[in-house]
């Protein structure tokens, strides 16, 4: 921004002074204002920078950069520590602090997971959901009804006990699964501006514990979230073709941990040859989330 305002009047009392210096002697000195030192004089032609999404330094949660390998592991408990993986994606009621301490141990960082968006009737506090946010039964998951996450004042308590219990084993972040429900047949009417709020709620309760928290799927929801989360999960993205969508994150230096699965007859080396193009970090999985894994060659 220029300040041509003050030039004017500055050059008038400079050739003024200048005139009467000339003519005749000065009977008292003059005193030229100056242009006030806390008002800049900028000259540049640089383009205005737009501010990038690097992190605060009063961000204190982990913040995974692109191109980290890593183990999924949900189903079959115990967990395989051996796997060579740098992170580590596991179930929050399946494992306790001494596994996430291990892990620790051995330099890996481990996600929380938890379901956000629907209630299972096996775990220990599937009690606690009231009837009035349990919805149809989740299509091919038995045991699993739709919530309705716009009763953030009834689900804010169960949740926050979650991420306390993320946060109290010691894990570093949390991977939120079926946050994708707007566009699900739930039994209510989800909005995805609903989508949207809830997510948001979820980054800052994880972000206020210190914990990481990723993107699963929804990649119509990747420019709304890409601010408040930290890195993304994908399942089969390279076999659905939407894999691009996601390339906002590793832009923004943000993970995109990518998983296809056995089942669907993908092509494994050409998502691998794409994921190394685009700094994604793809492995292959069974569709029971067992220790079992494929990796990139």
């Amino acid at each position: 921004m220029k300040f041509a305002g003050f030039a004017k009047p500055v050059l008038g009392i400079i050739l003024l002074a200048a005139f009467l210096s000339a003519c005749t002697a000065p009977v008292a000195s003059v005193t030229l204002p100056a242009v006030p030192s806390a008002v800049p004089v900028i000259e540049s032609s640089e383009p205005t920078r737009m501010p990038t999404l690097a992190p605060s330094p009063n961000e204190n949660w982990w913040h995974p950069t692109p191109g980290l390998t890593w183990q999924w592991h949900l189903s079959e408990p115990p967990v395989d520590t051996s796997v060579d993986a740098q992170v580590y994606d596991i179930d929050l009621f399946d494992n306790d602090a001494a596994v996430v301490k291990t892990l620790h141990n051995q330099g890996r960082k481990v996600i929380c997971y938890i379901s956000v968006g629907s209630r299972e009737d096996w775990r220990p506090d599937a009690n606690q959901f009231p009837s009035a946010v349990l919805g149809k039964d989740y299509d091919g998951w038995p045991g699993e009804k739709w919530l309705d996450i716009r009763r953030l004042d009834l689900l804010a308590p169960i949740m926050s006990a979650r991420l306390d219990l993320c946060k109290a084993r010691g894990f570093d972040a949390v991977e939120p699964d079926n946050i994708e429900i707007y566009d699900n047949d739930t039994g209510f009417p989800i909005t995805y501006q609903d989508q949207l709020a809830y997510a948001r709620w979820l980054a800052d309760e994880a972000h206020a514990r210190g914990l990481a928290i990723g993107l699963k799927n929804a990649s119509d929801m990747v420019a709304d979230s890409l601010p408040f989360f930290d890195f993304a999960i994908t399942e089969d993205c390279f076999d659905q073709g939407w894999c691009d969508q996601m390339i906002p994150f590793i832009t923004a230096g943000k993970p995109v941990f990518a998983a296809e699965y056995t089942d669907t007859g993908v092509d494994f080396p050409a998502a691998c040859a794409w994921g190394r193009q685009n700094h994604f970090s793809f492995i292959q999985k069974n569709r029971i989330l067992t220790a079992f894994r494929r990796t990139c060659p």
